[in-house]
């Protein structure tokens, strides 16, 4: 926190004097300010080039500094440092394997026949448990929940059930009238003798009033924000969020996917208006992995280490119907798990690679695997918001299409409303759910959750359910978007040089 307060000041001062120190002070000591105002830029300079970073996120910071020295500055402290990521979150991995190893060998130790999926497929699922270092399970049962009413509706019910347990993270949770009726049944279990444990994240939910979440602590809910630090807007730390969102009741089913909490999300803004949205519902073993996932984010944020095995102990369903694996990624990972994952995903494709996503940032991988994948006669279609709800990263993706559409990627945008899917499908048969945009801070900035299912009804239930999207969508013509006017065009070209930073 010392840290934090030092740069915020030396920045304010640096500020002040660089623009009105020949005024104030006098030319002399305006003339030293930007001499090392340019001496601390350079060095900042020279230590990202010696980290190595992806040369387009590089090249970005060079131009920010030379075009706004004292603003890049700023947003370097902001966004641009790695050493909170160094010095936090790898020993928070450590932390995590130290304290969750066991439990986490134990599922790991079934060796299933993998003989009745395709090469690909296989090849995938080894990926999938090396890189995210997860059970693969085969006694999962999904339920996809397709927009709100559906969401909440089963949400409530599992809550009004829990008899030991209730574990909930969000990334943005609001004190509107579905955030009341949620605190209010977790009030009433935590009254009732039930464990409730509520995490939300310190910027997602900056708005949630004190005197919300101090009404869960008076009725014995325990209440833990993520990332939370005084001068919060003004530090790095704003750059790693938790962007997930759990709910595990009981250790026996538990909730995963696009949907915070918020009357939005019920198609209630008048901004928005209908809200096309996805999530799921899962029982069985996979519930174990989102259980120990929320329990990591736990003991990092509070030091509290829970190991009784009725937190470990999923109620095991006889379904086969192909195969579930949770997949958490994020700063914390030796590896970006599900962009690698995605990657795998794309480039195994034999006949059609379908995704939805409010943001569409790649880097050059998933830009690259995209490209191919369309010229080589693979369905590539991409559902898109017709509206943004935030314009910079809206206008960045906008100049990602001209290089997919010039090789037959169909875009289609989505009309009916605000489209906030996060899914990817491959050949109808292997798909991929859950909190994860299609962009670089899904990608290696946020905390996220995804699950990937390999030949399950739910994937069909995607499938029929993208279908109908596509019903409520404007197929971009790429004739019409190479006469955009100049004005667009540069605005988009501009948000993007940002995109190695969004």
């Amino acid at each position: 926190m010392r840290r934090g307060f030092q740069i915020v000041l030396t920045l304010i001062i640096i500020f002040l004097l660089y623009y009105i120190g020949f005024d104030i002070i006098g030319k002399t000591a305006g003339t030293i300010v930007s001499i090392v105002a340019t001496l601390i830029i350079i060095s900042i300079g020279f230590g990202i080039f010696m980290e190595n970073r992806n040369p387009s996120s590089t090249l970005a910071w060079f131009l920010l500094f030379a075009l706004l020295p004292v603003g890049g500055l700023i947003l370097y402290f902001l966004f641009g440092q790695d050493y909170i990521k160094r010095r936090k979150y790898d020993k928070k991995a450590m932390r995590d394997q130290g304290s969750y190893e066991m439990i986490q060998k134990q599922a790991m130790i079934y060796n299933h026949d993998l003989s009745k999926f395709t090469a690909d497929q296989q090849k995938l699922l080894k990926l999938s448990q090396r890189v995210a270092r997860t059970p693969v399970s085969f006694t999962t049962r999904t339920h996809i929940l397709t927009n709100g009413e559906e969401t909440f509706s089963a949400l409530l019910d599992a809550l009004e059930q829990a008899q030991h347990h209730i574990h909930m993270e969000y990334y943005i949770f609001r004190a509107d009238d579905i955030g009341t009726r949620i605190q209010q049944v977790l009030i009433e279990k935590a009254k009732a003798g039930v464990k409730v444990r509520f995490m939300y994240d310190a910027v997602g939910s900056l708005t949630l009033p004190k005197s919300f979440v101090q009404q869960l602590k008076d009725a014995g809910v325990e209440v833990v924000a993520f990332g939370m630090a005084k001068l919060l807007v003004l530090l790095s730390r704003v750059n790693y969020r938790n962007h997930r969102k759990i709910v595990v009741v009981d250790g026996k089913v538990a909730f995963m996917g696009g949907l915070n909490v918020g009357d939005e999300y019920l198609s209630r803004s008048k901004t928005y208006g209908f809200w096309r949205d996805t999530h799921m519902k899962l029982t069985g073993e996979g519930v174990r992995t989102l259980q120990m996932i929320f329990l990591k984010d736990w003991l990092y944020m509070t030091r509290e280490k829970i190991l009784e095995p009725i937190y470990f102990s999923p109620t095991i369903e006889n379904v086969h119907d192909g195969a579930v694996q949770i997949i958490a990624s994020g700063p914390d990972n030796e590896r970006p798990a599900l962009k690698n994952i995605f990657f795998s995903m794309i480039t195994s494709a034999k006949k059609s690679v379908w995704f939805a996503t409010p943001y569409f940032i790649p880097d050059d991988d998933i830009l690259s695997a995209l490209r191919v994948a369309a010229l080589s006669g693979i369905d590539v279609r991409i559902l898109f918001p017709a509206k943004p709800d935030k314009w910079t990263p809206y206008l960045a993706s906008h100049s990602y299409f001209p290089s997919l559409l010039e090789v037959g990627v169909k875009i289609y945008e989505y009309e009916k409303g605000f489209l906030h899917s996060k899914l990817l499908i491959i050949d109808g048969e292997v798909a991929t759910v859950g909190t994860a945009n299609m962009d670089m801070r899904s990608f290696h900035l946020n905390f996220e959750v995804n699950a990937l299912l390999i030949g399950t009804a739910s994937v069909q239930k995607m499938v029929a359910d993208f279908k109908r999207d596509l019903l409520n969508t404007r197929l971009i013509n790429p004739k019409e978007y190479r006469n955009k006017k100049l004005v667009k065009r540069l605005l988009e070209s501009g948000a993007r040089l940002l995109s190695p930073l969004l």
